[in-house]
């Protein structure tokens, strides 16, 4: 009990003195709200006893979860999906635009960047300011000689003091316009960037959907390899039944379909993942159902050729990344401007008017004084004479800054210049190969169909006709990789030479 009261008095002498000042949230300790040890999970407040300590933790290991809350559960309505519809590219890109909150952010960045630019350009106006001074003052003194019973007199004075002032800053040796110009190309940056999110989003929402393309043509491809593998077991059990197979055969058989029935369900999967991607894409929620058309029968773009110089350069002059990093270059070079200019005189001009209803002593304020009414305009001159060196430093700041600007941007050129190489030479790749996976599809299916046709017959083994419909399997698979492949490398070069610009851009570079 002694113990329990020497803890209490103490806090309690504190708590009634800050009462007592008003400060009773300075008696806790800034601290009482974290954790206790490196060991220990924290406990909210809300779940401590009325001394503040935590309750004793329960048996067994500590429990380092948080309090759930719900408004953090709270997510945004998911989009009208029409069940019955099967969705195409563009319809996909529509909803990705709409939806996706990235587009929101680069949104407001692109209206900070603009306000920003408005500020600036406010500075060239006069700023205007009102106050109103109001007091009250009562002066008592005592008489030398008393007066009837009156010892002391009381003086009270008072009144109002409304005052208008103007500041204008007339001349800066075009500090303002290099602000001004700074301020101009990097909202035109943010503008830019804007239109290059959405020019991102069309491009991943665009390889996301031929990707799951071609995670559903291997689900296609895995099921007609199923049903090659059913065939040929049922091969084997019919020349087992007549006498003319061995158990071995007919177990090699099975094998084939069983490896098969597990390609199956692993192509499935690939699907779900790769649907998964391309609702992530498009910022929908996971647990979206949506009908996507199939692009697997999308003709291919022809033959292309290597970028040349004036390809390059007309790519340079409209990619959103390099026109932003030379709009960052230009808005840093400004600033090299608006920094020389603090070494130089500014001008102001100034104007005051205040007026008084009385006789009102206002201390060192300027205006007031013991007039009744006052204006004037006032013009001056100010530059700094010695700072420590902060101007040189800042200017030399600022040089520093334009050159990095610049040197981002030329790497920012060279970088997309070897962007569309690889996106061409990626692209022509693929085309090969999906020209010479084509062939072979071509040539590994009669080897199948004969070889099928021979172990019905009774002429050949499992092994042979196992192989032959492996071998249709592999070439089926690379045909719709290289398919998929081209349609992605295709989307890759519009996106990389700045032409992905609407959702109708990757039908006209990859047809219907």
């Amino acid at each position: 009990m002694k113990t329990v009261a020497s803890r209490l008095i103490p806090r309690l002498r504190c708590l009634a003195f800050c009462g007592a000042l008003g400060l009773l949230p300075g008696c806790m300790s800034a601290l009482d709200n974290a954790p206790s040890s490196p060991s220990k999970p924290w406990v909210p407040q809300s779940e401590r006893k009325d001394d503040g300590s935590a309750l004793p933790p329960p048996a067994g290991a500590a429990d380092f979860g948080v309090p759930p809350v719900a408004q953090a559960a709270m997510r945004e309505a998911p989009p009208t999906i029409r069940r019955e519809k099967s969705y195409s590219l563009p319809e996909l890109i529509d909803l990705a635009q709409q939806r996706n909150p990235a587009t929101r952010v680069a949104w407001q960045a692109a209206r900070q960047a603009a306000l920003g630019q408005g500020m600036v350009e406010a500075t060239y106006l006069p700023l205007i300011t009102a106050s109103v001074l109001a007091g009250h003052q009562e002066v008592k003194q005592s008489l030398p000689v008393e007066v009837g019973n009156i010892r002391s007199v009381k003086t009270t004075l008072g009144g109002v003091s409304p005052q208008i002032a103007m500041q204008w800053l007339v001349f800066d040796f075009g500090q303002r316009s290099a602000l001004a110009a700074a301020a101009k190309h990097n909202a035109t940056a943010a503008n830019v960037l804007f239109n290059g999110l959405h020019q991102k989003i069309i491009a991943d929402v665009t390889r996301a959907y031929f990707l799951y393309g071609a995670a559903r043509a291997q689900v296609r491809v895995a099921g007609q390899a199923l049903a090659n593998a059913q065939e040929i077991n049922n091969a084997a059990e019919a020349r087992l039944k007549a006498g003319r197979g061995t158990t071995v055969e007919t177990a090699q058989a099975r094998q084939q379909l069983a490896q098969a029935k597990y390609g199956k369900v692993q192509a499935e999967g690939n699907e779900r993942l790769a649907y998964q991607a391309l609702l992530g894409a498009m910022g929908l929620p996971p647990e979206t159902v949506i009908r996507i058309d199939d692009p697997s029968r999308r003709p291919l773009p022809g033959s292309v050729a290597t970028p040349t110089e004036q390809v390059i350069r007309s790519a340079l002059a409209r990619r959103p990344d390099v026109l932003a990093s030379y709009s960052a270059m230009k808005a840093s070079q400004a600033g090299v401007a608006a920094a020389r200019a603090e070494f130089l005189p500014k001008v102001y001009l100034g104007a005051m008017a205040a007026t008084g209803s009385s006789d009102l002593s206002a201390g060192n304020l300027p205006g007031i004084g013991q007039q009744a009414s006052s204006a004037g305009i006032l013009i001056g001159a100010t530059v700094p004479i010695f700072d420590g060196g902060l101007r040189r430093n800042q200017l030399k700041n600022a040089q520093s800054v334009a050159d990095a600007a610049q040197a981002t941007f030329q790497q920012t050129q060279e970088t997309a210049a070897r962007e569309i190489f690889m996106a061409a030479t990626t692209l022509q790749s693929a085309l090969a190969s999906y020209q010479a996976a084509s062939e072979l599809v071509r040539a590994a299916q009669v080897s199948y169909d004969a070889t099928l046709e021979s172990y019905r017959a009774g002429v050949g083994t499992a092994d042979v006709a196992a192989a032959a419909s492996t071998a249709l399997l592999e070439a089926r698979r690379a045909q719709s990789d290289a398919h998929a492949a081209s349609l992605v490398a295709a989307a890759n070069l519009a996106f990389a030479l700045g032409s992905m610009t609407s959702a109708d851009v990757p039908l006209g570079l990859m047809g219907r």
